[in-house]
């Protein structure tokens, strides 16, 4: 890959990257040969799933006539490429979104469809925690790092919620480590604990 082509990507399968909007040739290349009607691939059936008055829609479709790709980028382990288009429809409206995915092994439509369907549902029950708990969409942070960093910190303290064992919700929790020090720094401890066990015991040298 060039030097060129730092892309942002999101495993959601060990044999599958999902390509995370226009970051970079190689994504630009990827949603042009996916999108070209007489590009061989194989497609599969429309799956339609109906809940709570959301009508959703989804086909796959993969390839493996990557060659030029590779020429222009070097992917290492790259077997094929794949999309997903989700069209969903409510009383209200309709809308459409595509996955371009990366893939290390050569997938069925079919599954890869499986794959981003379960990773869309991990991303929105994500989005609805931090929105809820956190007030994450009224967030108005624009400067510099600013916005990565505290979508960071919020990460950090809904795993740190989630894992430490207390019964209750995550507004609760929230509300509860504003009061209550002793509960805080316990959610500390509990983070830099389970940060030691990735990091080799480092993280709390300091602390």
């Amino acid at each position: 890959m060039r030097g060129g082509d730092a892309i942002a990507l999101v495993c959601v399968h060990r044999h599958a990257l999902a390509l995370k909007g226009k970051q970079g040739t190689l994504s630009d290349d990827v949603v042009l040969l996916l999108d070209d009607a007489e590009l061989k691939a194989s497609a599969s059936q429309p799956v339609v799933e109906a809940d709570h008055g959301r009508i959703e829609m989804r086909t796959a479709r993969v390839s493996t006539e990557i060659d030029w790709l590779q020429k222009q980028h070097q992917w290492p382990g790259l077997k094929a490429i794949g999309k997903v288009v989700r069209r969903c429809e409510t009383a209200d409206k309709t809308t459409t979104e595509t996955a371009y995915c990366l893939l290390s092994r050569v997938l069925s439509p079919e599954r890869l469809n499986q794959v981003v369907r379960q990773h869309w549902r991990i991303e929105n029950s994500l989005h609805w925690r931090l929105d809820v708990a956190m007030n994450e969409d009224q967030d108005r942070t624009r400067m510099g790092h600013g916005p990565h960093n505290r979508a960071v910190l919020r990460h950090m303290a809904i795993n740190a919620m989630q894992k430490e064992g207390a019964k209750g919700s995550l507004r609760g929790k929230f509300k509860r480590a504003g009061w209550d020090d002793g509960y805080l720094y316990r959610l500390r401890r509990f983070w830099l604990r389970q940060n030691d066990e990735r990091c080799g015991g480092r993280t709390t040298e300091n602390w």
